[in-house]
Protein backbone atom coordinates (compact mmCIF):
# COMPACT_ATOMS: atom_id res chain seq x y z
CA UNK A 1 0.00 0.00 0.00
CA UNK A 2 1.49 3.25 -0.95
CA UNK A 3 1.69 5.48 1.26
CA UNK A 4 0.48 9.00 1.33
CA UNK A 5 2.73 11.94 1.72
CA UNK A 6 1.74 14.63 4.40
CA UNK A 7 0.49 18.30 3.70
CA UNK A 8 3.45 20.92 3.82
CA UNK A 9 1.38 22.48 6.63
CA UNK A 10 1.23 19.35 8.67
CA UNK A 11 4.99 18.24 7.90
CA UNK A 12 5.91 22.35 9.09
CA UNK A 13 4.08 21.61 12.21
CA UNK A 14 5.40 18.55 12.78
CA UNK A 15 8.76 20.45 12.25
CA UNK A 16 7.94 22.88 14.34
CA UNK A 17 6.62 21.02 17.15
CA UNK A 18 9.94 19.19 17.35
CA UNK A 19 11.88 22.10 17.61
CA UNK A 20 10.25 23.21 20.28
CA UNK A 21 10.07 20.02 22.00
CA UNK A 22 14.00 19.56 21.61
CA UNK A 23 14.53 23.11 22.77
CA UNK A 24 12.32 22.17 25.48
CA UNK A 25 14.07 19.69 26.91
CA UNK A 26 18.00 21.12 26.48
CA UNK A 27 16.31 23.55 28.60
CA UNK A 28 15.08 21.74 31.62
CA UNK A 29 17.90 19.23 31.48
CA UNK A 30 20.63 21.83 31.56
CA UNK A 31 22.48 21.20 34.12
CA UNK A 32 23.03 17.39 33.09
CA UNK A 33 23.14 17.63 29.18
CA UNK A 34 25.74 20.47 28.90
CA UNK A 35 28.89 18.63 30.90
CA UNK A 36 27.72 15.90 29.41
CA UNK A 37 27.94 17.51 25.53
CA UNK A 38 31.20 19.01 26.98
CA UNK A 39 32.51 16.06 28.27
CA UNK A 40 31.78 14.31 25.62
CA UNK A 41 34.28 16.72 23.41
CA UNK A 42 36.36 16.60 25.85
CA UNK A 43 36.57 12.39 25.58
CA UNK A 44 37.28 12.83 21.48
CA UNK A 45 40.12 15.26 22.26
CA UNK A 46 41.80 12.72 24.65
CA UNK A 47 40.69 9.61 23.38
CA UNK A 48 44.41 9.17 20.98
CA UNK A 49 46.27 10.02 24.16
CA UNK A 50 44.16 7.41 26.22
CA UNK A 51 44.57 4.73 23.42
CA UNK A 52 47.91 5.80 23.61
CA UNK A 53 48.63 4.94 27.34
CA UNK A 54 47.00 1.63 26.84
CA UNK A 55 48.46 0.40 23.71
CA UNK A 56 52.21 1.76 24.04
CA UNK A 57 52.58 1.70 28.00
CA UNK A 58 50.17 -0.93 29.03
CA UNK A 59 47.97 1.35 31.25
CA UNK A 60 44.58 -0.54 32.50
CA UNK A 61 41.43 1.62 31.03
CA UNK A 62 41.13 3.13 34.37
CA UNK A 63 44.64 4.55 34.65
CA UNK A 64 44.75 5.82 31.09
CA UNK A 65 41.53 7.49 32.26
CA UNK A 66 42.55 9.28 35.65
CA UNK A 67 45.70 10.24 33.68
CA UNK A 68 43.49 12.53 31.30
CA UNK A 69 41.56 13.59 34.02
CA UNK A 70 44.77 14.87 36.08
CA UNK A 71 45.99 16.76 32.95
CA UNK A 72 42.51 18.77 32.66
CA UNK A 73 42.22 19.57 36.56
CA UNK A 74 46.27 20.66 36.14
CA UNK A 75 45.05 22.88 33.58
CA UNK A 76 41.86 24.10 35.66
CA UNK A 77 44.50 24.67 38.67
CA UNK A 78 46.96 26.70 36.82
CA UNK A 79 44.25 29.01 35.63
CA UNK A 80 42.43 29.22 38.96
CA UNK A 81 45.88 29.77 41.02
CA UNK A 82 46.94 32.39 37.97
CA UNK A 83 43.94 34.96 38.13
CA UNK A 84 43.55 34.28 42.29
CA UNK A 85 47.56 35.46 42.69
CA UNK A 86 46.85 38.22 39.78
CA UNK A 87 43.64 39.72 41.36
CA UNK A 88 45.51 39.13 44.67
CA UNK A 89 47.91 42.07 43.10
CA UNK A 90 44.82 43.91 41.90
CA UNK A 91 43.24 44.33 45.70
CA UNK A 92 47.08 46.31 46.65
CA UNK A 93 46.13 48.81 44.34
CA UNK A 94 42.79 49.34 44.84
CA UNK A 95 44.02 52.25 46.85
CA UNK A 96 45.42 53.98 43.93
CA UNK A 97 42.86 53.17 41.48
CA UNK A 98 40.71 54.72 43.97
CA UNK A 99 42.21 58.21 44.31
CA UNK A 100 42.68 57.83 39.94
CA UNK A 101 38.76 57.34 39.91
CA UNK A 102 38.08 60.09 42.40
CA UNK A 103 40.52 62.57 40.30
CA UNK A 104 38.67 61.39 36.95
CA UNK A 105 35.13 61.70 38.76
CA UNK A 106 35.78 65.40 39.27
CA UNK A 107 36.91 66.33 36.31
CA UNK A 108 33.77 64.75 34.84
CA UNK A 109 31.46 66.97 37.65
CA UNK A 110 33.45 70.09 36.06
CA UNK A 111 32.12 69.15 32.64
CA UNK A 112 28.98 67.96 33.42
CA UNK A 113 28.62 71.15 35.47
CA UNK A 114 29.99 73.40 32.40
CA UNK A 115 27.96 71.86 29.90
CA UNK A 116 24.43 70.99 31.08
CA UNK A 117 24.48 73.33 33.87
CA UNK A 118 23.37 70.30 36.57
CA UNK A 119 25.53 71.69 39.90
CA UNK A 120 27.51 69.21 41.86
CA UNK A 121 24.73 68.81 44.53
CA UNK A 122 22.19 67.47 41.47
CA UNK A 123 24.90 65.26 40.32
CA UNK A 124 25.41 63.79 44.05
CA UNK A 125 21.66 63.37 44.36
CA UNK A 126 21.68 61.30 40.93
CA UNK A 127 24.55 59.11 41.79
CA UNK A 128 22.97 58.59 45.25
CA UNK A 129 19.50 57.34 44.41
CA UNK A 130 21.27 55.01 41.87
CA UNK A 131 23.23 53.89 44.75
CA UNK A 132 20.32 53.48 46.83
CA UNK A 133 18.80 50.94 44.22
CA UNK A 134 22.14 48.69 44.12
CA UNK A 135 22.58 48.96 47.73
CA UNK A 136 18.53 48.26 47.97
CA UNK A 137 19.33 45.04 45.93
CA UNK A 138 22.92 43.84 46.96
CA UNK A 139 21.52 40.49 49.08
CA UNK A 140 19.83 39.39 45.68
CA UNK A 141 23.64 40.08 44.05
CA UNK A 142 25.37 38.38 46.72
CA UNK A 143 23.25 35.48 46.55
CA UNK A 144 23.35 35.25 42.67
CA UNK A 145 27.33 35.63 43.08
CA UNK A 146 27.41 32.80 45.43
CA UNK A 147 24.91 30.86 43.22
CA UNK A 148 27.26 31.31 40.36
CA UNK A 149 30.22 29.82 42.22
CA UNK A 150 28.69 26.78 43.63
CA UNK A 151 26.97 26.09 39.73
CA UNK A 152 30.33 26.04 38.09
CA UNK A 153 32.06 23.95 40.76
CA UNK A 154 29.05 21.78 40.16
CA UNK A 155 29.32 22.07 36.56
CA UNK A 156 32.99 21.11 36.68
CA UNK A 157 32.29 17.96 38.75
CA UNK A 158 29.54 16.59 36.77
CA UNK A 159 32.09 17.26 33.48
CA UNK A 160 34.60 15.54 35.27
CA UNK A 161 32.27 12.30 35.92
CA UNK A 162 30.64 12.21 32.48
CA UNK A 163 34.38 12.68 31.39
CA UNK A 164 35.64 9.47 33.00
CA UNK A 165 33.13 7.20 32.25
CA UNK A 166 32.29 8.56 28.48
CA UNK A 167 36.49 7.52 27.61
CA UNK A 168 36.00 4.35 29.86
CA UNK A 169 33.57 2.83 28.06
CA UNK A 170 33.98 4.35 24.69
CA UNK A 171 34.25 1.22 22.75
CA UNK A 172 31.04 0.27 24.13
CA UNK A 173 29.43 3.42 23.28
CA UNK A 174 31.16 2.81 19.85
CA UNK A 175 29.60 -0.68 19.52
CA UNK A 176 26.46 1.13 20.94
CA UNK A 177 25.83 3.58 17.90
CA UNK A 178 26.72 1.74 15.23
CA UNK A 179 24.56 -1.42 15.98
CA UNK A 180 21.45 0.28 16.69
CA UNK A 181 21.56 0.89 12.52
CA UNK A 182 20.54 -1.77 9.95
CA UNK A 183 23.78 -3.14 8.26
CA UNK A 184 22.68 -0.90 5.01
CA UNK A 185 23.90 2.15 6.77
CA UNK A 186 26.59 0.87 9.41
CA UNK A 187 29.48 1.98 7.13
CA UNK A 188 28.18 5.48 6.55
CA UNK A 189 27.52 5.54 10.69
CA UNK A 190 31.26 4.82 11.34
CA UNK A 191 32.04 7.54 8.76
CA UNK A 192 30.29 9.73 10.15
CA UNK A 193 31.88 8.85 13.94
CA UNK A 194 35.07 9.34 11.64
CA UNK A 195 34.01 12.60 10.79
CA UNK A 196 33.10 14.04 14.19
CA UNK A 197 35.84 12.91 16.05
CA UNK A 198 38.06 14.22 13.32
CA UNK A 199 36.63 17.66 13.35
CA UNK A 200 36.51 18.16 16.77
CA UNK A 201 39.74 17.35 17.81
CA UNK A 202 40.82 19.77 15.39
CA UNK A 203 38.64 22.48 16.57
CA UNK A 204 39.49 22.03 19.88
CA UNK A 205 42.90 22.30 18.84
CA UNK A 206 42.79 24.92 17.27
CA UNK A 207 40.58 26.92 19.47
CA UNK A 208 43.49 26.48 22.16
CA UNK A 209 46.09 27.72 19.60
CA UNK A 210 43.58 31.02 18.84
CA UNK A 211 43.62 31.57 22.51
CA UNK A 212 47.30 31.39 22.78
CA UNK A 213 47.83 33.64 19.90
CA UNK A 214 45.21 35.91 20.85
CA UNK A 215 46.85 36.18 24.70
CA UNK A 216 50.02 37.31 23.27
CA UNK A 217 49.14 40.00 20.88
CA UNK A 218 46.90 41.00 23.77
CA UNK A 219 49.60 41.28 26.33
CA UNK A 220 51.90 42.73 24.10
CA UNK A 221 49.32 45.58 23.46
CA UNK A 222 48.73 46.39 26.36
CA UNK A 223 52.53 45.91 28.08
CA UNK A 224 53.49 49.08 24.88
CA UNK A 225 50.68 50.81 26.24
CA UNK A 226 51.98 50.38 29.71
CA UNK A 227 48.24 48.85 31.35
CA UNK A 228 48.99 47.10 34.39
CA UNK A 229 47.97 43.49 34.48
CA UNK A 230 48.50 43.34 30.96
CA UNK A 231 49.07 39.36 31.48
CA UNK A 232 46.18 38.51 32.85
CA UNK A 233 44.12 41.08 30.41
CA UNK A 234 46.00 38.93 27.54
CA UNK A 235 45.11 35.97 29.03
CA UNK A 236 41.00 37.04 29.92
CA UNK A 237 40.72 38.37 26.29
CA UNK A 238 42.09 34.68 25.29
CA UNK A 239 39.46 32.80 26.35
CA UNK A 240 36.69 35.03 25.90
CA UNK A 241 37.85 35.43 22.52
CA UNK A 242 36.46 31.59 22.32
CA UNK A 243 32.96 33.35 22.34
CA UNK A 244 32.75 34.54 18.50
CA UNK A 245 31.90 38.46 18.22
CA UNK A 246 30.60 38.77 21.94
CA UNK A 247 33.96 37.92 23.71
CA UNK A 248 36.35 40.29 22.36
CA UNK A 249 33.91 42.96 23.19
CA UNK A 250 33.73 41.91 26.51
CA UNK A 251 37.39 41.76 26.67
CA UNK A 252 38.12 45.11 25.45
CA UNK A 253 35.51 46.96 27.91
CA UNK A 254 37.58 45.30 30.88
CA UNK A 255 40.42 46.39 29.52
CA UNK A 256 39.72 49.89 28.79
CA UNK A 257 38.58 50.28 32.34
CA UNK A 258 42.09 49.20 33.50
CA UNK A 259 43.20 51.91 31.06
CA UNK A 260 41.06 54.38 32.31
CA UNK A 261 41.66 53.49 35.64
CA UNK A 262 45.33 53.57 35.51
CA UNK A 263 46.12 55.79 32.87
CA UNK A 264 44.67 58.60 31.17
CA UNK A 265 41.07 58.53 28.77
CA UNK A 266 43.78 58.62 25.97
CA UNK A 267 45.21 55.10 26.58
CA UNK A 268 41.49 53.74 27.06
CA UNK A 269 41.49 54.84 23.32
CA UNK A 270 44.20 53.73 22.32
CA UNK A 271 43.42 50.40 23.78
CA UNK A 272 39.99 50.47 21.90
CA UNK A 273 41.84 50.84 18.52
CA UNK A 274 44.53 48.06 19.55
CA UNK A 275 41.90 45.93 20.21
CA UNK A 276 40.19 46.59 17.12
CA UNK A 277 43.16 45.72 15.11
CA UNK A 278 43.73 42.59 16.97
CA UNK A 279 39.74 41.52 16.27
CA UNK A 280 41.07 42.03 12.47
CA UNK A 281 43.89 40.09 12.06
CA UNK A 282 41.91 37.22 14.33
CA UNK A 283 39.11 37.54 11.70
CA UNK A 284 40.98 37.40 8.69
CA UNK A 285 44.07 34.79 9.73
CA UNK A 286 43.41 33.29 12.79
CA UNK A 287 39.97 32.68 13.04
CA UNK A 288 40.05 31.72 8.83
CA UNK A 289 43.08 29.52 8.84
CA UNK A 290 43.07 28.02 12.57
CA UNK A 291 39.40 27.67 13.70
CA UNK A 292 37.35 28.15 10.76
CA UNK A 293 38.80 25.79 8.52
CA UNK A 294 38.15 22.97 11.23
CA UNK A 295 34.29 23.24 11.47
CA UNK A 296 33.44 25.66 7.97
CA UNK A 297 30.11 27.69 9.63
CA UNK A 298 29.21 30.00 7.67
CA UNK A 299 28.34 33.57 9.75
CA UNK A 300 24.79 33.99 10.08
CA UNK A 301 24.32 30.95 11.38
CA UNK A 302 27.59 31.22 13.87
CA UNK A 303 25.98 34.17 15.19
CA UNK A 304 22.70 32.60 15.30
CA UNK A 305 23.86 29.51 17.12
CA UNK A 306 25.47 32.09 19.67
CA UNK A 307 21.91 34.02 20.42
CA UNK A 308 20.29 30.40 20.88
CA UNK A 309 23.59 28.99 22.71
CA UNK A 310 23.25 31.71 25.00
CA UNK A 311 19.44 31.65 25.51
CA UNK A 312 19.42 27.78 26.37
CA UNK A 313 22.38 27.14 28.33
CA UNK A 314 23.77 30.51 28.72
CA UNK A 315 27.78 31.78 28.93
CA UNK A 316 28.64 27.60 28.10
CA UNK A 317 26.06 27.63 25.52
CA UNK A 318 27.89 30.56 23.53
CA UNK A 319 30.57 28.30 23.27
CA UNK A 320 29.41 24.96 22.78
CA UNK A 321 26.88 25.96 19.73
CA UNK A 322 29.78 26.00 17.22
CA UNK A 323 30.92 22.50 17.71
CA UNK A 324 27.77 21.44 18.13
CA UNK A 325 26.70 22.93 14.91
CA UNK A 326 29.63 21.70 13.05
CA UNK A 327 28.51 18.11 14.31
CA UNK A 328 25.31 18.82 12.83
CA UNK A 329 26.50 19.95 9.44
CA UNK A 330 28.34 16.25 9.05
CA UNK A 331 25.18 14.60 10.06
CA UNK A 332 23.36 16.31 8.16
CA UNK A 333 25.63 15.56 5.16
CA UNK A 334 25.03 12.11 5.76
CA UNK A 335 21.45 11.88 5.15
CA UNK A 336 19.77 12.87 1.89
CA UNK A 337 16.78 14.74 2.91
CA UNK A 338 19.04 16.62 5.45
CA UNK A 339 21.83 17.64 2.90
CA UNK A 340 20.21 21.31 2.20
CA UNK A 341 20.58 21.73 6.13
CA UNK A 342 24.37 21.03 5.87
CA UNK A 343 25.12 23.23 2.58
CA UNK A 344 23.00 26.34 4.34
CA UNK A 345 25.00 25.78 7.49
CA UNK A 346 28.25 25.74 5.20
CA UNK A 347 30.15 28.15 3.86
CA UNK A 348 29.68 27.38 0.42
CA UNK A 349 32.09 27.35 -2.76
CA UNK A 350 34.18 30.18 -3.09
Amino acid sequence: MKSEKLPFVMHLAFVLISILGIGYLLIVGESILAPFFLAFLLALLFRPLAHLLEVRLKFPRILSTLSCVMIILIAIVGLSVFFSSQLSHFSEDMPGLKNQFETVFNDIQIWINNTFDINTDKQFDYINQALDKVMSSSGAIIGLTVGMFSSSLAFIFFCIIFFIFILSYRKILNTFIIDIFSNSHKQKVKETIFEIEKMTKSYLIGVSIQVLLISILTAILLSILGVKYAILLGVLTGLLNIIPYIGIGLSGLIACFFAFATHTPITAVYVIIGYIIIHTIDGNLFLPFIVGSKVKINALFTFIGILVGASLWGIIGMFLCIPALAILKIIFSKIDVLKPWAMVLGEGKK
